[in-house]
């Protein structure tokens, strides 16, 4: 700290913080460069190229259209369907050919709820359904 009579009003206490500012920017460079990266691995399964071709489907399967309109009602290819009833439906055709199961398209209208969407994908997940679509609305 150095305290001068400049200007005449008295003494000047101003602390020079221009060393200091060396002296830290030359720690935050020795500590960037001596830091050992860290790196924390992801396992990540990636399919694998293969050069057979894709198994065929053994039949082709009529895909389940779901709708869920503005009111929240949900509609099992055009009919009313409670949301209480999905998962036995779905277990049904899931347990008719477990290899070759119906895909799942679902339909939602824009200002339908999110709540009766996630009972839907939850009554599908709990009935071990493997193919899920989303249409877009219209």
């Amino acid at each position: 700290m150095a305290f001068t009579s400049g200007g005449g009003k008295g003494p000047m206490a101003d602390i020079n913080v221009t060393p200091l500012v060396d002296v830290m920017l030359v720690l935050l460079i020795i500590f960037m460069v001596t830091m050992p990266i860290q790196s924390y691995p992801i396992k990540i399964d990636l399919p694998q190229k293969s050069n057979l071709p894709p198994p065929e489907d053994k039949k082709d399967v009529e895909p389940i259209k779901l709708r869920i309109d503005a009111s929240g009602q949900v509609y099992w290819n055009d009919s009313p369907t409670p949301v209480s009833a999905l998962e036995n439906m779905m277990s049904a055709e899931v347990q008719k050919d477990p290899t070759n199961q119906p895909q799942l398209q679902i339909q939602t209208n824009d200002d339908a709820e999110y709540e009766v969407l996630a009972k839907v994908l939850a009554a599908a997940k709990n009935a071990e359904m493997q193919k899920i679509g989303f249409l877009q609305s219209e």
